[in-house]
C-alpha cells in the first residue's frame, strides 16, 4: 500500500505549462502503475469482450450472406470494432473504480492538498486511461489476426484503428472520472456506468445499421459510438475510406472534450464542496 501511495509531485501551483506537465506525466504514470498491479482492473477489460466477440462470431457467422450485408472475409472482421468499444468502455469503468477508490482511500485528499494544478487530478488519471485503451486496441487486433481476421487497411489502418481507439479511450474514462467525482464511492460508480452499455447496443457496433429495425436503425443513425465504431472497422473490413475515419475521429474526440470538460467540472464541484 505504501507503494501504491507514492508521494505527491510537488510541483508548484502558479508554475507554467511544464509544472503541468510534468504532475500530468507523474500521475499518470502511478495510475498506470497501479492498474498493471490490479487484475481486478485488467481482467474485465479483456475477458467479457473477447467471450462476447466468440459467442457473436460463433453463431452469427451467416449473418454476412445476408443481402445488404458489407463485404468482409468473415463475421470476425465486422466484429472487431464491437469488441474494442466494449473493451474501451470498460476501460471507463475502470478509471471511474480506480479513481473513486482513491477518494474513500484518502488519497485523492492528498492531492487536492498538495502544491499541484487540480487539473492535473484528472488529466494525469485520463492519460493513464489512453495509455491502457492502446494496448487494449493492440490486444484485439492482435487476437483478430491470430484466428483468421484481416486488417484490409494494412499498417495505416492499424494506426487509424489504435487513434481512434485511444481517442475514444480517454472520452469514457472522463465519464467513469466524473461518475467518480460525483459519486464519491466504487460501488455506486460500478453500478451506474453499465447504463452507457445501453447506448452500444443501440448503435450499428454489432450489426450493420441498414439491417436494423426501426427504432434502432434511427436511433443508430444519431448515435456517436456508431460512428466511433464504423471508424475503427472500416480500416479493418475494407480500404480506407477518409469519410469514416474523419467521422470517427470526430465522434471520439467529441466524446473526449465533452467528457474531459464534465470530469473538470465534477472536480471542481467537489473542490467547492471541501
Amino acid at each position: 500500500m505504501a507503494t501504491a501511495e507514492a508521494a505527491v509531485p510537488r510541483v508548484a501551483v502558479g508554475r507554467a505549462a511544464p509544472g503541468l506537465a510534468i504532475t500530468v506525466l507523474a500521475l499518470g504514470r502511478r495510475a498506470l502503475r497501479n492498474s498493471l498491479r490490479r487484475p481486478q482492473f485488467l481482467a474485465p477489460l479483456i475477458v467479457f469482450p473477447s467471450l462476447m466477440l466468440a459467442v457473436n462470431v460463433g453463431g452469427l457467422s451467416r449473418t454476412t450472406s445476408l443481402p445488404g450485408f458489407p463485404h468482409v472475409h468473415g463475421f470476425l472482421d465486422f466484429q472487431l470494432a464491437a469488441a474494442l468499444v466494449q473493451s474501451l468502455m470498460l476501460g471507463g469503468v475502470s478509471a471511474g473504480i480506480a479513481t473513486a477508490l482513491e477518494i474513500e482511500g484518502g488519497f485523492f485528499d492528498r492531492l487536492i492538498a498538495a502544491p499541484i494544478p487540480r487539473v492535473a487530478i484528472v488529466l494525469g488519471r485520463l492519460l493513464a486511461t489512453g495509455a491502457l485503451a492502446a494496448g487494449q486496441v493492440a490486444y484485439f487486433l492482435a487476437l483478430g489476426l491470430t484466428f483468421g481476421g484481416h486488417i484490409e487497411g494494412g499498417i495505416a489502418g492499424v494506426v487509424l484503428v489504435l487513434a481512434i481507439g485511444v481517442v475514444a479511450g480517454v472520452g469514457f474514462g472522463g465519464i467513469g472520472v466524473m461518475l467518480a467525482l460525483r459519486a464519491r464511492n466504487a460501488s455506486t460508480v460500478q453500478g451506474i456506468f453499465p447504463i452507457v452499455f445501453v447506448v452500444l447496443f443501440i448503435s450499428d457496433a454489432f450489426f450493420p445499421q441498414n439491417l436494423l429495425s426501426s427504432p434502432a436503425d434511427a436511433v443508430a443513425a444519431y448515435n456517436p459510438l456508431s460512428y466511433v465504431a464504423d471508424g475503427m472497422r472500416n480500416p479493418i473490413i475494407a480500404s480506407i475510406s477518409a469519410t469514416k475515419v474523419i467521422d470517427g475521429l470526430i465522434a471520439a474526440a467529441g466524446i473526449a472534450v465533452v467528457a474531459m470538460a464534465l470530469s473538470v467540472w465534477a472536480l471542481r464541484g467537489r473542490l467547492r464542496e471541501e
